[in-house]
C-alpha cells in the first residue's frame, strides 16, 4: 500500500518524535494532541452543509485526548501496525484508548501481533535466515509463464508467532502489512508496499503485551486488547480459558485499574470466562460481533441473530462491538441506523465500531466497511458525514481508526470524552 499524500510528510515528522519519546519521557511527552492535516483536509471536502459548518469553526483547535477516538493497532495507515512507534503516534493524535491485539509466542508468551500468522508481510522475518527457517511454509518465489510472462503461480510464505520464541520475536522489526506476489526473492517480496516512503516505515519496534500496558500507562491512555483466535491459536497444549486467564493476569499483576481496561474478544466464551472470572475487568469486556459472518445473517432481520441482543444482556454482555457497516443503512438516499443498532439501543448494550480508514478511498464507495451505504459516498470527507451518524443517531461510544486523529478532531468539535 503506498503511503498517502497526506500522511508522508507528517508521519515522517512524527515519527522522529515517536523515535525520541522513550529517551525524552513518555509520561511527559506524549501528553500533547498534534492534530495533522488529514481532518482539516478532509473537512474543506466536505458539501456545504450544516455538519461542514460546525467543523470549520474547530479548525484552529485546541484539542485533547477522547475516549471516543480508539487507535485500531496503532496508528497504521502511516506507522508499522503494534509496534511501539505507531503507538506512540496514536496517543500523540489523541486516540484516548489503544488497542494490542494478543497472540503467543511459541514459549507462551504474551505479544502484540494483528494475527497468529502474519509475521511473513508485518515483519522483516523473511530476510533473517534462521527465523524464516522455522516458518511452517518458507518463502516460495512467484512462478510466470515463460512464454508469455503472465504469473502463474504467486510468490507465497507463512511466518506464524507461534513458530518462534520471544526473545526471537522481539529481535524482528515490524513494517507495513502487505507484500509482493510477483516477488522473486524475499526483499522483494517485502518491499512493495510503499514504494518511495521513508525507509523508517520498515523499522517499527516490537512490543509484549505486558510491555504495551507498562507504555499506554505511561501515556495515561485506555487499554483495548483483543485475544485473538485463530489458525493454530492458542497454541496446541493451551486450554481457550487458560489464554484468557493469561491476558487478564497481565493488568492484575501490574496493577491496572479495571476501569481503564476494556477486554475484547470475537468469541463469545471469553467474554463469559471475563464477565464470570474477571471481577472489575470483566465489566467493560467488549463482545466483537462477528456473526455477520454467519450463513443467513441480515443486518436488517432480528430473527437471524443467535443469541438475540436481549439473551446477550440476560449473560451479562453490556458492550457490542460490529463492523461499523452492520450499524447503518440508506433510508430515502440518507445513511440512517441499521435495525441492528436500534435492536443493540433498545436492549440497553453500549456499541463501539471499526474500522474508518481502512479500506480504500470513499470515492469508489469505501469497500467492505461501507457496504450497506456505499450508494452514498462519494468521497472520503463523507468520513464524517458516517462518523456524524454513528455519534448523534446510533450513538457508539466509540470508533475505531487507522488514523485516530479524524476521529479525535470530530470528538473535540462535538464535545465528546
Amino acid at each position: 500500500m503506498t503511503t498517502p499524500f497526506y500522511v508522508s510528510l507528517p508521519v515522517t515528522l512524527a515519527l522522529l518524535i515517536a523515535m525520541l519519546l522513550p529517551k525524552a519521557g513518555i509520561a511527559a511527552q506524549a501528553q500533547e494532541v498534534v492534530m495533522d492535516d488529514r481532518p482539516l483536509v478532509l473537512v474543506k471536502g466536505l458539501a456545504e452543509s450544516r455538519l461542514k459548518r460546525v467543523l470549520q469553526r474547530c479548525t484552529q483547535g485546541p484539542f485533547r485526548r477522547s475516549d471516543f477516538s480508539i487507535a485500531h493497532r496503532g496508528a497504521p495507515l502511516g506507522y508499522p501496525e503494534h509496534t511501539q512507534e505507531s503507538y506512540i503516534a496514536a496517543a500523540r493524535q489523541g486516540a484516548g484508548r489503544l488497542e494490542c491485539d494478543v497472540v503467543m509466542t511459541r514459549d507462551g508468551a504474551l505479544v502484540c501481533r494483528h494475527a497468529q500468522c502474519d509475521l511473513h508481510t508485518t515483519t522483516n522475518i523473511l530476510t533473517v535466515p534462521a527465523l524464516a527457517a522455522r516458518c511452517r511454509e518458507p518463502f516460495r518465489p512467484a512462478r510466470f509463464n515463460p512464454d508469455s510472462g503472465a504469473l502463474v503461480t504467486p510468490a507465497t510464505a507463512h511466518c506464524c508467532t507461534s513458530d518462534i520464541d520471544l526473545t526471537e520475536f522481539l529481535s524482528l522489526r515490524g513494517k507495513q502489512d502487505g507484500h509482493n506476489q510477483t516477488a522473486s526473492n524475499p526483499d522483494e517480496y517485502l518491499l512493495h508496499w510503499t514504494p518511495g516512503a521513508d525507509p523508517h516505515m520498515q523499522g517499527g519496534t516490537l512490543i509484549t503485551h505486558r510491555d504495551s500496558i507498562k507504555l499506554f500507562n505511561a501515556m495515561r491512555v485506555g487499554m483495548m486488547p483483543e485475544l485473538k483466535h485463530s489458525e493454530n491459536h492458542p497454541p496446541k497444549g493451551v486450554d481457550s480459558d487458560d489464554y484468557a486467564r493469561a491476558l487478564l493476569q497481565d493488568y492484575q499483576d501490574l496493577g491496572i485499574k479495571g476501569a481503564d481496561v476494556w477486554l475484547q474478544s470475537f468469541e463469545l466464551q471469553d467474554i463469559l470466562y471475563w464477565i464470570q472470572n474477571g471481577g472489575v475487568y470483566g465489566k467493560q469486556a467488549v463482545y466483537l460481533d462477528g456473526r455477520y459472518r454467519d450463513e443467513g445473517f441480515d443486518h436488517q432481520q432480528p430473527d437471524t441473530w443467535e443469541p438475540s441482543m436481549a439473551e446477550l444482556v440476560q449473560m451479562g454482555v453490556r458492550i457490542i462491538a460490529p463492523p461499523l457497516w452492520v450499524l447503518l443503512d440508506l433510508e430515502d438516499g440518507e445513511i440512517v441506523p441499521s435495525s441492528y443498532a436500534r435492536s443493540a439501543q433498545a436492549a440497553g448494550l453500549e456499541i463501539v465500531t471499526w474500522t474508518l480508514e481502512r479500506s480504500g478511498s470513499l470515492q469508489q464507495g469505501g469497500g467492505w466497511y461501507y457496504q450497506t451505504i456505499a450508494p452514498n459516498i462519494s468521497s472520503d470527507s463523507d468520513i464524517f458525514r458516517v462518523l456524524d451518524v454513528l455519534a448523534t443517531q446510533v450513538k457508539v461510544s466509540g470508533v475505531f481508526s487507522d488514523w485516530p486523529a479524524t476521529v479525535t478532531f470530530y470528538a473535540n468539535c462535538m464535545g465528546l470524552d
